[in-house]
């Protein structure tokens, strides 16, 4: 009989090194035996877990989910992305289907660790010629090596969940079409963070720190251990801590952590994350240039990341409307920019009649790295969002907020030429793991100078260049500052929406009116800038976890639905 198998291929043969990557379907003449035998195809099964994780955070259609947050608004006014925005989402339509995704991806991890012991070897093991000997040596460790990777993605794919749903069934075998769903329940919060934790563990002790260039891109114990750290941070924060959200939820192990120190979890965060600091001969540092970090694949900052190979899909969809085939896409929001501080570190006040004249000067330099700002020079032109102009209202799709989305974006793709550029989707860099750290440690050991010691080594890196916070700082005003340090810092990269929800305020950021920028070109050549309500938002308590899919509960009674929903 023939088998099907779904790989992942690259062009040049070699797993994860070449960059435009090939999702085939290969029909074999091979017996599924023979298949789940074979060296070569179980490694293109393991490669394709790869083809799983998060592709530039477009999740919904072509919509980053950066504009289900207060950073930003999509333009294409009929996108299911704003359904997260005015309310009009449920358990049995959810925009996000997270779920489905995330659970197909754990269940291809299952498939391959089953199968992975029945890789056979044989030809290489009873051959006693020296070199055969040693490809055995060496496949077997690759082997042993992938099913540490295979459970670190699947510890990924399960925090994904976790992070939307609370607790979530915990699956580590393979469900068929024959087995009883019926039976099938969700784990508590604690067991999920718990679960997730060990395989972080047991990753970083199979997993190397560094891997020749042929294998760039793979998980590595640097990437295990920053999982880790993630998820005690989210463990520790507020969300996971405090029930009465949920108004009587009859299911509180669910949605929350029992009762006990939660200064203990913050320092369990914080050594975590300082695990992954302190971690020997990882290469990590922070990198220079802030702005060209997200279109390589090769910079010390990026501790795991989806490789994409070339595409110009993203330059498409997010362009400036008056650049050849741009659609405006993720135009980024009034309420960010007004979080990025002057460059003395000050904030930024529009009651301050030199800020409001010229809004965006003197600001800090991750603005202009990460947003297109009025009459800014970009793609060899500058970029006319003043009513009237070349980008500005008044053009279809052009962008309602004033502004328009400059990080990821490869300036010097041509559309016209159908050139393509590479993006490198970073799931998890050092910049977040020296925050993680600083934010637990500020709520475990307020105080400590590691605090600001980590904080300002963000701040102050070459070309972002912003000064150290102040001294002295109070815990609940060093707290803010971190808050508003990841929010500029990690903007885009879908921090946002669930950084705001585990803070628990949800209300006051994401339920806030959506702002932008009117901008009206004088004769004299200066423009008014004027701050305008672009969309009014909807967040509702419920809206902290999302529904499960009404499908699954029917389909399993014993898995209990989120709270008000």
């Amino acid at each position: 009989m023939k088998s099907k198998i779904y790989t992942l291929l690259f062009m040049t043969g070699t797993l994860l090194t070449a960059c435009e990557k090939l999702d085939r379907e290969v029909i074999t003449n091979l017996t599924q035996k023979q298949v789940t035998s074979s060296y070569q195809y179980t490694g293109y099964r393991q490669a394709a877990l790869y083809a799983e994780l998060p592709e530039g955070f477009l999740y919904i259609d072509r919509a980053m989910m950066a504009s289900a947050t207060d950073e930003a608004e999509h333009t294409e006014e009929n996108a299911a992305i704003h359904r997260f925005n005015n309310g009009s989402w449920n358990a049995f339509d959810n925009p996000d289907n997270a779920w489905s995704k995330y659970y197909k991806a754990i269940r291809k991890a299952n498939q391959f660790l089953a199968a992975s012991d029945s890789i056979d070897l044989d030809v290489y093991k009873l051959d006693p010629d020296p070199s055969q000997q040693q490809v055995y040596k060496t496949r077997t460790a690759e082997i042993a090596r992938w099913k540490y990777e295979s459970r670190f993605l699947r510890a990924f794919f399960y925090f994904e969940l976790i992070k939307r749903y609370g607790g979530v069934p915990i699956l580590t075998k393979a469900l068929s079409a024959e087995d009883d769903f019926k039976n099938v329940s969700r784990n508590t919060l604690a067991e999920c963070i718990q679960y997730v934790t060990n395989e972080c563990d047991s990753a970083a002790l199979g997993l190397p720190v560094v891997y020749a260039d042929a294998d760039l891109g793979r998980a590595t114990k640097g990437a295990a251990l920053a999982l880790k750290s993630r998820a005690l941070l989210y463990a520790a924060s507020d969300l996971f801590n405090t029930p009465t959200w949920a108004g009587g939820y009859g299911h509180a192990e669910l949605i929350s952590l029992p009762g006990g120190n939660r200064a203990a979890r913050w320092a369990a965060a914080a050594a975590a994350a300082k695990a992954v600091i302190d971690l020997q001969g990882s290469g990590y540092y922070l990198y220079w240039d802030y702005r060209n970090m997200f279109n390589s694949y090769n910079i010390a900052e990026i501790i795991f990341t989806r490789r994409n190979g070339d595409n110009n899909e993203f330059e498409k969809a997010n362009y400036p409307v008056g650049f050849d085939f741009g659609e405006s896409g993720t135009t980024p929001s009034q309420n960010l920019v007004d979080a990025y501080e002057m460059a003395d570190g000050t904030k930024f006040d529009w009651n301050n009649p030199a800020h409001a004249a010229n809004p965006y000067a003197n600001r800090d330099p991750r603005l202009e790295h990460s947003i297109i700002t009025n009459n800014t020079w970009y793609k060899s032109r500058s970029v006319e969002i003043w009513a009237g102009g070349r980008d500005g209202k008044g053009i279809p799709l052009a962008t309602k907020t004033g502004y328009y989305l400059k990080k990821y974006l490869s300036e010097y793709t041509d559309l016209l030429q159908n050139r393509a550029s590479v993006h490198s989707w970073i799931l998890i860099r050092l910049a977040e793991v020296y925050l993680n750290y600083a934010e637990a440690l500020n709520e475990s050991s307020p105080g400590h100078p590691d605090i600001e010691q980590y904080v300002n080594a963000v701040r102050s890196r070459w070309g972002v260049n912003m000064p150290p916070l102040p001294s002295g700082l109070s815990q609940a005003d060093m707290r803010e500052r971190i808050r508003n340090e990841r929010r500029v810092e990690f903007a885009f990269e879908d921090h946002r929406g669930w950084d705001v929800r585990r803070w628990m305020q949800g209300p006051a950021y994401l339920g806030a009116p959506l702002r932008g920028m009117g901008i009206t070109r004088n004769t004299n050549g200066s423009f008014k800038y004027t701050p305008v309500v672009v969309e009014q938002r909807v967040f509702e308590p419920k809206m902290y976890l999302y529904p499960i899919p009404q499908g699954e509960v029917f389909i399993s009674p014993k898995i209990a639905q989120n709270p008000l929903w």
